[in-house]
């Protein structure tokens, strides 16, 4: 059988069935719908692999990198079809195993650690980082709905399920992907451009895999009281929702469970940095290491001074600590300095809000309060090395809960009476004030702010909702508008008509076509009625002399003037103020009857566009504008920021992009609208900079990407350097 990127025969993708058979019915509907998902996912991954690989090429640099992209085009194409066999194979295998006591195959994917095994080479190690955060994303976004389904599958089956073996959870899916991929020859750079179109293609569409493995066994009566998850898709980033009561939490697997192993990768980027933070003393002051206790008593002592957001000097955390230890070294007479682990931790740390507080997507006011944290952040990780490698820590997660809050934000003059701003400086406030080294704080505070976050999420989805809405009446009214005035203008340019007939069209009839238009369609009954009553109107009015037209004019006329009237009436028109009309009518047509000319004739010159609010013309683009295309690509619910002005900016949020007129809708943080683009508009803000997008990737995870990139490069430029 050709199959030719078509769903593989489900049957044959596993060639030992015996174990599919003692699998429950519904599983394999899961299965088999999931499998459908996944493989359309994978076709769409290299049908735009190819591109991408291509464009990669087009730009290369160097003869030896354009090879290299070419030849990993050329890889791919040979190796697709396998690469799809051997991904659904590994999917059906495991669920093939589901529920049996232990796998046959450990899990080797290195799931948020840094792949620390001895000699561990840089490409690995940036590998693992970019799984780890491919992972925290997706759990980030869809893990309620993926812990719902963990469970459901656990019930089904009679035992508990953890996440890494379920199938459809993001850890094995992209096992089975790095699985399938071995036999493909292409290089680091490569093996990352293909790791990022996996996660856009295949694990994007997370939230629709998981819901619908959700709904079938809903229908069979699994867990049905498990409260069904928000779809994320009309609105792009949803808040992260808390568990409701009876549903399970999502969890890191628990390799590594205290850090250790991941943050001693970390060391051996670390190292370059080492010395920054020491005590100012003479040279033969001995040197005596101070005890992690003792270093947190420091820093909690050092957390009492840390000054008010509204502070000018920068809190240089290194520089604080290092004077600390200065006046500690001097009381005691011995050079206390801080254990290599330690200034480790303090150096990522410091480096990772370094970052933070110069990230264009967190609004000033929220970096400042933010830079407060450093303190009780730099706390948490010395305790718990897990901090740098868990997606889910409560620490990391506060932090990027934040983040994500603030990004919509617009400054105002009387900021510090907005709640979100006060909630986050009360989470700050607390922090600062009560947490000394018991890290449970962390978990009560992220579970306020989130609960805080939902509560004015739903507030701004029920707004956004609305004005949705009423956007889409007022585009759809727009068009309808237009669409009536070009039947009007067809019948009337370049006519010679009576002037009240004109206006009567003009102003009173073109509502009635308006609202047959928008409440039955275009193609409907009564809209085609209404405007054959338009053309016999006019053809009443235009019969020249007694001829016989003009005494079918007398049979017809009863019926129009009855069609006339039915038709302002559905549209609501007070009858006194077009009885004026009527007597004029009568008139005209008695004229016409009798022979007699018509007055106060007009020609028609100008189209109708002015009453029924047409939209002016607009400058042009040619379509191929690198900056138009640009401005055609953009992903609703994606949030941007807009300079006003030379002072002003706004933060909003793509809502909608209207048909037929393209209208960009751009809605607040609150969910109201504060602004209508076209395409061609946006495109030249783009050109002149007034526009940008902000980057919605978790603050953290994008932070201490950014980090190991750097140290990476120092570590490269010290190694490259000769040897005295």
């Amino acid at each position: 059988m050709h199959n030719d990127g078509k769903v593989v025969p489900i049957n044959k993708a596993h060639a030992t069935p015996s174990p599919l058979a003692r699998l429950p019915v519904v599983l394999l509907q899961v299965r088999d719908k999931a499998a459908q998902q996944l493989q359309q996912g994978l076709q769409e991954l290299f049908d735009n692999a190819d591109d991408t690989l291509f464009e990669m090429a087009d730009k290369a640099r160097s003869n030896a990198d354009h090879h290299i992209f070419f030849e990993a085009m050329r890889d791919l194409r040979l190796k697709r079809k396998n690469f799809e066999r051997v991904f659904l194979a590994q999917l059906f295998a495991a669920f093939a195993n589901l529920g049996q006591a232990g796998r046959s195959e450990s899990h080797w994917l290195p799931v948020v650690s840094y792949d620390t095994a001895t000699g561990t080479s840089s490409d690995e190690l940036e590998k693992a980082v970019a799984l780890a955060a491919m992972l925290g994303r997706v759990r980030h976004r869809d893990g309620l709905a993926l812990a719902q389904l963990t469970a459901r599958l656990g019930t089904l089956l009679g035992t508990p399920l953890d996440e890494r073996d379920n199938p459809l959870g993001p850890a094995l899916l992209c096992e089975f992907f790095l699985r399938a991929g071995r036999s493909l020859g292409v290089e680091i750079r490569v093996k990352l451009i293909i790791l990022k179109l996996f996660e856009k293609y295949v694990l994007s569409d997370a939230d629709q895999l998981f819901a619908e493995a959700n709904q079938i066994l809903v229908a069979t009566g699994v867990l049905p009281e498990l409260k069904a998850v928000p779809s994320r898709r009309p609105g792009g980033r949803g808040a992260l929702e808390q568990p409701r009561e009876g549903s399970v939490p999502t969890v890191d697997p628990p390799l590594d469970e205290n850090g250790q192993e991941a943050f001693a990768a970390l060391q051996k980027l670390l190292a370059a940095v080492r010395g920054s933070v020491a005590p100012t003393l003479e040279a033969s002051a001995e040197p005596q290491p101070i005890a992690t206790r003792d270093l947190l008593r420091l820093l909690s002592h050092l957390q009492q001074y840390v000054p008010e957001p509204e502070a000018e000097d920068d809190f240089d955390l290194r520089n604080q600590l290092e004077q600390l230890l200065t006046r500690v070294s001097v009381k005691s007479g011995k050079s206390r300095v801080v254990e290599d682990a330690d200034e480790d931790v303090i150096n990522l740390v410091a480096l990772l809000f370094e970052f933070i507080l110069n990230d264009s997507t967190v609004p000033d006011v929220f970096k400042a309060l933010i830079a407060r944290l450093q303190i009780p952040v730099l706390k948490v990780a010395i305790l718990d090395k897990s901090f740098f490698s868990r997606t889910s820590h409560p620490a990391r997660r506060l932090l990027n809960e934040i983040a994500a809050a603030a990004m919509g934000w617009n400054p105002s003059d009387d900021y510090q009476r907005d709640s979100l701003y006060r909630r986050t400086e009360q989470v700050v406030q607390c922090l600062l004030n009560e947490f000394v080294e018991d890290p449970a704080i962390f978990p009560r505070l992220l579970a306020q702010f989130t609960a805080f976050t939902a509560d004015e999420q739903r507030r701004s989805e029920l707004l956004e909702q609305h004005t949705y809405e009423v956007e889409e009446g007022r585009v759809r009214t727009e068009a309808a508008r237009q669409r009536v005035a070009e039947v009007l203008n067809r019948r009337l340019l370049g006519r010679v008509l009576p002037q009240s007939v004109v206006q009567f069209l003009q102003q009173a009839w073109s509502q009635v076509l308006l609202l047959a238009s928008l409440k039955h369609g275009e193609q409907s009954v009564q809209y085609q009625a209404a405007v054959r009553t338009m053309d016999e109107l006019i053809w009443s009015v235009s019969l020249q002399k007694d001829t016989e037209a003009g005494r079918r004019l007398l049979e017809q006329l009863p019926g129009l003037l009855k069609a006339l009237r039915n038709g302002l009436t559905g549209a609501a028109f007070d009858p006194f103020s077009t009885r004026e009309f009527f007597v004029r009518l009568q008139a005209m047509h008695a004229q016409s009857l009798e022979g007699g000319g018509l007055d106060a004739l007009i020609e028609v010159r100008e189209p109708l566009s002015l009453s029924l609010g047409l939209h002016a013309p607009s400058a042009s683009l040619p379509s191929d504008d690198p900056d138009l295309l640009k401005a055609q690509q953009l992903r609703i619910g994606a949030w941007f920021e807009f300079q006003q002005d030379e002072t002003n900016r706004l933060r909003c949020k793509l809502k909608a992009i209207m048909a037929p007129a393209n209208a960009y809708i751009f809605v607040s943080r609150t969910g109201l609208k504060v602004l209508e683009k076209s395409a061609v508009q946006l495109a030249l803000a783009f050109k002149q900079g007034a526009i940008r997008s902000l980057d919605d990737g978790l603050l953290f995870d994008r932070a201490l990407t950014s980090v190991m990139g750097n140290l990476r490069q120092l570590n490269r430029g010290k190694s490259s350097q000769p040897q005295g």
